[in-house]
This record gives structure tokens, sequence and C-alpha cells, in this order.
């Protein structure tokens, strides 16, 4: 016969749980960035799967690896495509010195400079190419981690998909509130990814499209290369577009394209810039909208994190921190209520 009782080994059970989700919590914590990004491309293909599965009578299993190999095509290759070329044209720019000797000579000719200043802006310039070329996944260097957590993605992915019910059903079993909260939580879970990651990057590959567009045309160096870094700095409100075609359009005053350097202007403030207010408020209107002050917290803390993924993550996480604080709010209002409706109850039968 066991020394402790029925509720000792219920609560050292309780403990040994704890314990043992902790450590594989510690355990996973270099994976995060891959469970999380498996939950984000879950959210996103889900209705994919589900109108082959259920509209179109597809057998889950190929339907499955169908949409999994056009994630692959559609989303994974470019980025990582276009973070090797972003990569490559920052090394370069850090280590030709005379490209930025080049720079800092012509905006002489509008802004005097002396020489302490130029070579603080020069040094600086520098650590800023560093530090952006720190964000992006090497394919160098990082190969190992990156085909791991793609090969983790996937396989989750994978059987997620394949048996979705039984996935969701446990979902919803194991939270940690009441099954009507655990939809509402599944419903704006769904809503805040739409809006974070189909929002904000559908508005961001619009601006850099559009920035690439204007570059080309008027005849800029780079169309492509200067596209991709305002895509991602789009993320980020407090700075935007203005952070790359202002500083270019200054350097065309200072060759003396001054068509070019108004044309950039003109299209960038009047095109570029609203273009985000129209979009953004169509997304608004259709999944939410999220307010800037969790994109920009957010991207403070996703950054050091998942590195140029946190431009993505960061908000993600922070709004799902929220989403859950209502969930509770909402909870404890309810749990009130029942007690208050009970101790009235009791009072009444006395």
């Amino acid at each position: 016969m066991s020394i402790f009782s029925y509720k000792q080994r219920n609560n050292i059970t309780l403990v040994i749980i704890i314990a043992l989700g902790c450590l594989i919590a510690y355990s996973l914590m270099g994976i995060f960035g891959s469970l999380l990004s498996t939950l984000v491309l879950y959210t996103i293909l889900r209705p994919g799967y589900i109108y082959l599965t259920e509209t179109r009578n597809w057998n889950r299993r190929l339907a499955a690896i169908l949409i999994l190999f056009l994630s692959i095509i559609i989303l994974i290759l470019p980025f990582y495509a276009l973070s090797s070329m972003v990569i490559e044209k920052i090394t370069e720019l850090k280590n030709d010195h005379i490209y930025f000797k080049n720079v800092l000579y012509k905006l002489q000719h509008l802004i005097p400079v002396d020489g302490e200043i130029q070579q603080i802006i020069e040094d600086g310039l520098k650590s800023v190419g560093a530090w952006a070329t720190g964000l992006f996944p090497s394919l160098i260097s990082g190969v190992f981690n990156i085909v791991l957590g793609l090969l983790l993605m996937y396989f989750l992915l994978y059987f997620m998909l394949v048996e979705r019910e039984a996935f969701e059903n446990a979902m919803v079993k194991y939270a940690p509130f009441r099954e009507q909260n655990a939809i509402r939580f599944a419903e704006e879970m769904r809503n805040t990814t739409y809006a974070n990651v189909v929002g904000q990057g559908f508005i961001a590959i619009v601006q850099g499209g559009l920035l690439s567009l204007a570059f080309y045309v008027l005849g800029y160096k780079d169309p492509l290369f200067w596209g991709v870094i305002t895509a991602f700095i789009s993320l980020v409100p407090l700075l935007g577009p203005p952070v790359v075609f202002v500083p270019a359009a200054i350097l065309q005053f200072a060759d003396g394209n001054n068509f070019a350097a108004w044309g950039m202007l003109i299209f960038g403030f009047v095109v570029i810039i609203n273009i985000d207010n129209v979009l953004r408020f169509m997304i608004a209107k259709k999944v939410g909208n999220i307010h800037p002050v969790i994109t920009v917290i957010g991207v403070v803390i996703g950054i050091p994190l998942f590195g140029i993924l946190g431009l993505v993550f960061g908000p993600l996480l922070l709004s799902y921190f929220f989403l859950l604080i209502k969930i509770y709010e909402t909870s404890s209002m309810a749990s009130e209520r029942l007690e208050r409706i009970k101790t009235i109850q009791e009072q009444e039968g006395l």
C-alpha cells in the first residue's frame, strides 16, 4: 500500500509534470523560432488545406504535401534568396571604403562637414552595415541550423494538417480556459496573425516594390536591393520607406540630378507613404488592426530573439500576450459573477 494519500499522489504527480514541462521548455529554447513559425504557418495554410480536403475532397496526405510544397516555393525560398542577396550587398558596401568616402564627399557639397564628424559618420555607417548583416540568416555559416529548423517546422506542420481535427480538439481540451474562450482565442489569434504577417507583409512588399520601380524608372542604382531593404524597413512604423528614398534623393541632389531627386521625393511622399494608409485601412476592415505601439515594442523585443524575423514575430508575440490578458479578464469577470450568483442563491436558501 502506498504511504501517500490520493490527494498527495496527485500533488506529487503535478509537481513532476511541471518540473518536466519546465525542463522540456528550457530544452526547446533553441528552436523556439521554429515552433512559432510552425504555429504562424499553420494559421496561414489552414484555410487552403480545408478547401482542398473538405471542398475538393482531396486525400489529406496529398493535400498537406502540396500545401507545404507551395509554401516552400512561395514563402521560404524567396525569403532566403533575398536575405542572401542583402547580406552580400551589405557586406560589399561595408568593405568598400571608397564608396563611403564618395558619399561623404558628395554630402559635403550640400552640408558642411568637418573631418571629425566625417569620421564619425563613416564609422556609424559601417556599424549599421555590420548590425544589418547580422540580422539576416546566413546561408553559409548557419546552414545547419536553418535546415534543421525548416525540417522540424515542416515535420510538425505536416502532422498538424493531416490530423487537424485531433490537434485542434487537443488545443481546446488542454487550454487553461473554458471552451468558448478557447475558441475565441483561436479566432482572435487567427485575425492577429493575418493582420501581422499577411497584412503587414503585403504592405511591406507593395511599398518595397513601388520604391524599386521608382528607382528603376528614375535611373537609381540597385533598385532591387533597395526595394528589398525598404520592404523590411516598412515593417517598422517609426522608420518606413523615407529612411531609404530621402537619403537617395539627397545624393541625387548632390550629383546634380535634380529631376531624379524631386521625382523620387514627390513619388515617395505622395504614393509610397499614402499607399500604406490605404492598404492598412482595408486590412483593418477585414481582419483587424495592430496598434503602432505594439508593433514598435514588439520589434524591439523580437529582433534580439529572432533576427530579421523579429520584425514579424515580435509584434505577434506581444499581440498574443495582450490577447491572453483579455481572455483572462473575461474569465475572471465570469467567475466573479458565478460566485455572486452562487452566494445569493445560498443566502436565499437559508
